[in-house]
């Protein structure tokens, strides 16, 4: 029938690889055909592994894009990645410098921008967050699971958290924490700490500022 789709395996007698081959075949109303041949050159199985490898690997890549794709796509707006964002008020930026990392780190720091979000009347920020580009040069994808900043008074702070995806093995990827409330209102430098789902592995970051929201006059 027209849209029914059959799934067919063919297996070859003579024992050379591949072994068998599998197809759907889909009903058409017009280009129907009544027999359908099948041929196949037979190949060394490291060169099937190999390809199956390769296609395995690819599958994974594109998983892993459609994921960042759909994330990138859903991604809100203002502080932590722009979500706190509602109503009127006033909210400042800037790019970090200055700032340490213990060689300990499991992740390498490309980039990092702190923001602060203040009400329009208000003279201190409601919400602070952090976005940071970071860089994992392991063998295994790093996952955000928590975060937290310590103040310069030695009050830690758990962070909310938004990421893009998993970061990849020896890639990158894009983290955003923060918190809002009167909670946001800490003396820095702060020092920012993320961990992973599982493992040890843990990134940190001292010396972190926010920026002062100018306010405009009435």
């Amino acid at each position: 029938m027209p849209g029914e789709r059959v799934k067919v395996t063919v297996r070859f007698a003579d024992g050379a690889a591949p072994a068998s081959a599998t197809f759907w075949l889909v009903g058409h109303g017009g280009l129907g055909a009544r027999r359908v041949e099948v041929f196949r050159q037979p190949r060394p199985p490291d060169v099937l592994k190999k390809e199956r490898d390769e296609a395995q690997a690819e599958a994974r890549q594109c998983q892993e894009d459609k994921a960042r794709l759909l994330a990138e796509r859903e991604e809100p707006g203002g502080l932590m990645g722009a979500a706190w964002l509602e109503g009127a008020g006033v909210v400042a930026s800037m790019k970090l410098g200055f700032l340490t990392k213990p060689p300990a780190n499991a992740l390498g720091l490309d980039e990092a921008r702190s923001y602060s979000y203040t009400p329009t009347g208000e003279t201190h920020p409601a919400s602070v967050a952090v976005r940071l580009r970071l860089l994992n040069p392991g063998a295994e994808p790093w996952t955000l699971a928590g975060a937290a900043l310590v103040d310069s008074a030695g009050e830690q702070v758990e962070l909310a958290r938004w990421t893009l995806a998993p970061i990849p093995a020896n890639g990158a990827g894009a983290v955003v924490v923060g918190i809002k409330g009167e909670r946001a209102q800490l003396g820095c430098p702060c020092t920012l700490k993320l961990w992973e789902a599982t493992g040890p592995r843990t990134f940190t970051l001292g010396n972190v500022e926010f920026p002062v929201s100018q306010q405009s006059g009435p």
